[in-house]
């Protein structure tokens, strides 16, 4: 039985050329052509973004779509060679598989997965997702804005039945094993961890940071990158928020996980 989580569709291999405007990378196929792919990574891909570097690209035929072509993973050699995926688009595709198949003992037993819950001080924001015991789901239904997305198994029963505020954060930035987030400043993952300190203790707050490369063992805040971060996040730590920095795999045929890495605070 196959241990992917999530398989991808063919991928096109080549050689990066250059990446523009944030949205465009021009990548030589290895037939030679040279195609305009979408960049599905607006950040600045520290450490990330290395032209003539190995690549692979997924292809549409949706003809609605200017850009046939999608930037998918990068092959690094900062330890030994490691495909990094790029697509930002995918973490939070693949987490809800996993949480599909409770594939994190750490999050205890759930009945239901709710994604892009809205929640915070101004109802403005929405985390990833909300997972909730029969009896919770129950009380809180009509209470939560959600697309929703069902897991029913009424044989599980979990001791903290508290719901689970969950939000996912791609991290790609390392310092050799280490794997960092954030690696820009973010004023937006601040008022993530802002909001859900606010949810402790009467619901639990996780932040998952999804390592979206095999070759790292560690992960630790990216302080020189975004310091207020790091310290926000070990404020929040201090309140009761769980960590879960999952290690993936990602090959040219799919993504794989392979467990936590090792928190360095």
């Amino acid at each position: 039985m196959s241990d992917f989580i999530y398989h991808y569709p063919t991928l096109y291999p080549g050689i990066l050329l250059k990446r523009y405007k944030r949205f465009f990378a021009d990548v030589q196929l290895t037939s030679g052509e040279i195609v305009t792919a979408h960049c599905p990574n607006t950040g600045p891909m520290k450490g990330v973004y290395i032209p003539g570097n190995p690549v692979q690209l997924s292809k549409t035929d949706n003809p609605k779509r200017k850009l046939a072509y999608t930037w998918e993973m990068i092959q690094l050699n900062d330890n030994e060679p490691t495909w990094v995926g790029v697509n930002t688009g995918l973490p939070n595709k693949i987490i809800k598989l996993a949480l599909q198949k409770y594939i994190f003992p750490e999050l205890g037993k759930y009945d239901e997965v709710k994604s892009e819950v809205v929640y915070g001080q101004d109802r403005k924001s929405r985390i990833d997702f909300c997972l909730l015991s029969e009896q919770k789901a129950m009380n809180l239904s009509n209470q939560l804005d959600t697309n929703y997305v069902g897991i029913k198994n009424k044989s599980l029963l979990i001791e903290d039945n508290r719901p689970i505020y969950l939000e996912v954060k791609n991290t790609t930035w390392t310092d050799k094993r280490l794997a960092l987030f954030p690696d820009t400043e973010t004023t937006r993952g601040q008022k993530h961890l802002r909001e859900l300190m606010a949810l402790l203790p009467q619901n639990r707050g996780v932040m998952l940071y999804f390592i979206n490369r095999s070759d790292c063992t560690h992960f630790a805040p990216g302080d020189n990158a975004d310091p207020i971060y790091g310290k926000l996040l070990r404020q929040a730590l201090s309140m009761g928020l769980e960590l879960l920095p999952c290690r993936f795999e990602t090959t040219p045929v799919g993504v794989k996980y392979l467990g936590l890495a090792e928190l360095q605070i």
